[in-house]
C-alpha cells in the first residue's frame, strides 16, 4: 500500500498547487518595479515592503507546499493571504469591459485555489512529503 499509485497523486497536486505561489512569487522579484507601481496605484503603504514580503510568503509557502513542509500551517496562511488580495487586486465588480471578465477569471481563480489550499489544510501533505517522513520517524 505504502508505494500504490493513489499515494502519488496528492504529491502531484501540491506541484501543481505550488508552481503558481512558486511563479508569481519569483515574477514578483523579477519585475518588481512593476508589481510596485501596481501596488501603489492600489494605495497600499509601503508598497515596496508589501510585495517584498507578498513575493518571500509566495515564494517560502510554495516551497513548503511543494516539499511537504508544515503544510496544513503554510495551507492555511497562504489561504488568508489570498482573501485581501484577490478583493484588493481582482475586484472585477468596480469594472467594465474586458478588464472585468480578466479580473473576474483571476478572482475565481484565486478561490479555486483557496479551495485547494483548505483541503490540503484538512487532509495535510500525503505520504510523500516531509510531515509524512516526520510523523513515522524516517
Amino acid at each position: 500500500m505504502a508505494d500504490s499509485p493513489e499515494n502519488a497523486v496528492p504529491f502531484m497536486g501540491r506541484i501543481l498547487m505550488s508552481s503558481v505561489f512558486l511563479v508569481f512569487g519569483v515574477l514578483k522579484f523579477t519585475t518588481f518595479a512593476y508589481y510596485v507601481g501596481l501596488s501603489s496605484g492600489k494605495g497600499m503603504p509601503l508598497p515596496a515592503a508589501s510585495i517584498i514580503a507578498a513575493a518571500t510568503l509566495e515564494v517560502l509557502g510554495g516551497l513548503a507546499i511543494l516539499v511537504g513542509f508544515q503544510v496544513r500551517i503554510v495551507s492555511w496562511i497562504l489561504c488568508v493571504y489570498l482573501i485581501p488580495t484577490s478583493i484588493l487586486f481582482h475586484n472585477y465588480w468596480a469594472l467594465q469591459g474586458a478588464l472585468r471578465a480578466t479580473m473576474e477569471a483571476h478572482f475565481f481563480k484565486n478561490m479555486a485555489i483557496m479551495g485547494g489550499l483548505l483541503y490540503l489544510a484538512t487532509f495535510g501533505a500525503g505520504p510523500y512529503s516531509i510531515d509524512a517522513s516526520r510523523a513515522s520517524g524516517a
